[in-house]
């Protein structure tokens, strides 16, 4: 019986690093405070906009847990809709660079935009005509929130850069020389 459970450890101790990937999930109705990056502006000549893009505020909830790593780019539409900007996100990507081998995360985001008092859609209306938002403007210092509209399970990518920097760290640690290409060398070693 020992024997048995012996080699089942040391089975399990044999399995790859990548068995167990690193995972990022967001819970549904989660609430991730975000800003747009540059300022959007929806009126009567473009009332949607599909390139917004928008960054993570503040990364803990009010439990203390983290939703996203540092490092996030949010891709949504926003289309003016009566009185307030409706957003939809479409992706998400993020870097977690806590230690020296940063993970990549991305995929589909299915989340909508609230203003932080609750309401749906952001009100951010700044000239109206007839009872209508005819011109919206979100500022970068407008914090809203966004929902999760359903659960999300992104596994960590591979990380292109990683391999190249530990690459690097091997020809060091062999004593040769820097893997990185010398200034001036074109691709494939030549100099000129």
């Amino acid at each position: 019986m020992m024997k048995k459970l012996v080699c089942i450890l040391l089975t399990g101790l044999a399995l790859p690093a990548w068995a167990a990937e690193a995972t990022l999930e967001l819970p549904v109705d989660a609430r991730i405070d975000v800003q747009v990056i540059d300022t959007v502006t929806l009126d009567g000549g473009a009332t949607d906009r599909t390139d917004v893009l928008l960054r993570p505020v503040t990364h803990d909830q009010a439990d203390g847990a983290r939703l996203l790593p540092d490092y996030c780019l949010i891709t949504a539409n926003a289309q003016l809709d009566d009185q307030r900007v409706r957003l939809t996100t479409q992706s998400v990507t993020c870097i977690e660079a806590e230690d020296d081998s940063p993970e990549i995360y991305s995929g589909e985001l299915s989340a909508a935009a609230f203003e932080r008092d609750g309401g749906f859609g952001l009100d951010v209306c700044t000239n109206k005509q007839n009872g209508q938002c005819v011109k919206a403007v979100i500022e970068p210092a407008h914090h809203f929130q966004l929902s999760i509209g359903e659960t999300t399970r992104l596994t960590a990518q591979a990380n292109p850069s990683e391999e190249l920097n530990r690459q690097r760290r091997q020809a060091d640690d062999d004593g040769n020389a820097n893997a990185a290409p010398a200034e001036g060398s074109e691709p494939g070693g030549d100099t000129r």
